[in-house]
C-alpha cells in the first residue's frame, strides 16, 4: 500500500442528532484495500438498516468497489457484513437500530466495544422489559447474538477488527440528576497501513470551557497533537446547536463558537508539540500547565491539512425557509474557524456520503445518495 493512500473507505448511515430518526448517528466502516464482504466496522447504530434501505433506493451503487463493479447489496446483506460495533455512549441516538435489529441480526456473532458505562447502560436495554436480553458478556454463550466488549481508557489500543485498532478516550457529555453523564472519543487506526493512518471520532461532548466536571477534551487534543497533520488528519466532531444557543441550554453539546475554541485549543497543543521537539533543550518537562493563550501570528496555519467534519446537527422539525441547520451550522463554524486562520478545513459530513479518510491533498472522494460528487481536500 501506498504511504500517502487511503487507509479506510466510511459511509454515512446518518449524521444527525435527532429529532428525525430517519437521520441518527451510523458510520459504516472497512479498511480501504479489503470488499465490503470482508468485514464492517460499525460505527455508531443510531440509524442503521431501515434507513439504509432508503439510501441504496436512491443510489444502488453506493457500495460498490473496484472488486465488486459488477453487484449490488441490499441493505441486509450490508449488515450481515457487520463484524462489530463502536458505541461512544448509549443514548437512542446513538443505538436505536442496534437494539431494534439484534433479534433478526444474521451473520457472526457481534461485538459491541464500548467503555463500561456505556455497556451498562446498554444491559438496561436489554433487560426483557425494554427488549429481550440478546447480549451478555460471556464469548463461548453463542445464544447470545452480541457480545459486550468493555474498551479501558489506558492509553493503549485495541484490536477491535483485523488490521483495525481503537484507543478510547472518555469525554463529558453534560450533567444528569445521576451526576456526569460520559461520552467517548475514538482514536482508529490502520494497522496494515505503512504510515499507521488514523482519524479521531467524537461522541457527543460538551465544551470544556463549561464543564461542570473535570475538563476532558484536552486530553484528546494532547494525544492527536503529535500526529497533526502527517498520521491523523481528518476530525469528525458534533456541533448539535447553531450559534446563538445560550450556555444553560447546551444539554452537553457544542455551538460554533465553543467548538471554534476548542480547535483553537488543539492548535494550542500542536504548537507546544512542535515548539517542545525542536527544541535542543535535554531539560526534563515540567509538569504540565494550563496553557497561555496564543496570539493570531502563533495560531496561523496549525491546522493546516486537517479536515474537520461536523456530525450531529439537531434538524428542524419544521420546514423553514433558507439553509438547512446542517448548512447553516457548518457555514458558522467555517466563518469562524477561517476569522482565526487555523487552516483547517471544515465540512459537513452529509448523510449518504462515501468518504476515503486519506492521507494527502486530492486524493479524497465522496459519493452521496443523491449522486456522485468530488472534494479535493
Amino acid at each position: 500500500m501506498d504511504d500517502t493512500g487511503p487507509a479506510f473507505v466510511l459511509v454515512c448511515v446518518g449524521s444527525g442528532g435527532g429529532p428525525l430518526e430517519s437521520n441518527l448517528s451510523g458510520y459504516l466502516l472497512k479498511p480501504y484495500n479489503a470488499g465490503w464482504e470482508a468485514g464492517i466496522v460499525a460505527l455508531e447504530a443510531g440509524s442503521g438498516q431501515g434507513t439504509l434501505k432508503r439510501l441504496l433506493e436512491q443510489e444502488p451503487d453506493l457500495f460498490r468497489t473496484q472488486s465488486s463493479a459488477s453487484r449490488t447489496y441490499s441493505a441486509s446483506e450490508i449488515y450481515t457484513f457487520v463484524r462489530c460495533f463502536l458505541i461512544t455512549h448509549a443514548h437512542l441516538d446513538h443505538v436505536s437500530s442496534l437494539v431494534l435489529s439484534t433479534g433478526s441480526s444474521a451473520g457472526p456473532r457481534k461485538r459491541v466495544y464500548a467503555n463500561k458505562e456505556t455497556l451498562e447502560n446498554l444491559e438496561g436495554m436489554y433487560n426483557w422489559r425494554i427488549w429481550p436480553n440478546l447480549a451478555s458478556y460471556d464469548e463461548n454463550d453463542e445464544d447470545f447474538k452480541l457480545l459486550y466488549s468493555p474498551l479501558t481508557p489506558n492509553g493503549k489500543y485495541h484490536s477491535v477488527f483485523p488490521d483495525t485498532s481503537v484507543q478510547i478516550v472518555p469525554i463529558n457529555h453534560g450533567t444528569t440528576d445521576l451526576g456526569p453523564y460520559s461520552s467517548s472519543a475514538f482514536f482508529i487506526r490502520s494497522d496494515s497501513h505503512p504510515s499507521k493512518r488514523e482519524f479521531l471520532f467524537f461522541g457527543d461532548v460538551e465544551p470544556d470551557s463549561i464543564t461542570s466536571s473535570t475538563p476532558k477534551i484536552i486530553n484528546v487534543w494532547r494525544k492527536a497533537a503529535p500526529m497533526i497533520p502527517s498520521t491523523l488528519s481528518t476530525i469528525f466532531i458534533e456541533c448539535s446547536w447553531p450559534s446563538g444557543r445560550p450556555d444553560d441550554m447546551l444539554h452537553g453539546h457544542l455551538t460554533p463558537e465553543h467548538l471554534r475554541d476548542e480547535l483553537v485549543a488543539l492548535a494550542t497543543e500542536v504548537y507546544h508539540f512542535r515548539r517542545s521537539s525542536s527544541s535542543s533543550s535535554s531539560r526534563p518537562q515540567r509538569k504540565r500547565q494550563k496553557r497561555n493563550a496564543l496570539s493570531a501570528d502563533e495560531l496561523r496555519g496549525l491546522l493546516t491539512g486537517v479536515r474537520v467534519y461536523i456530525i450531529h446537527c439537531k434538524d428542524q422539525s419544521t420546514s423553514v425557509d433558507g439553509p438547512s441547520t446542517r448548512e447553516l451550522i457548518a457555514g458558522q463554524v467555517r466563518s469562524l474557524v477561517e476569522a482565526a486562520e487555523l487552516g483547517a478545513e471544515i465540512l459537513s459530513a452529509d448523510q449518504g456520503m462515501y468518504i476515503s479518510e486519506c492521507f494527502r491533498l486530492f486524493l479524497f472522494t465522496f459519493r452521496t445518495a443523491h449522486g456522485r460528487a468530488f472534494a479535493a481536500i
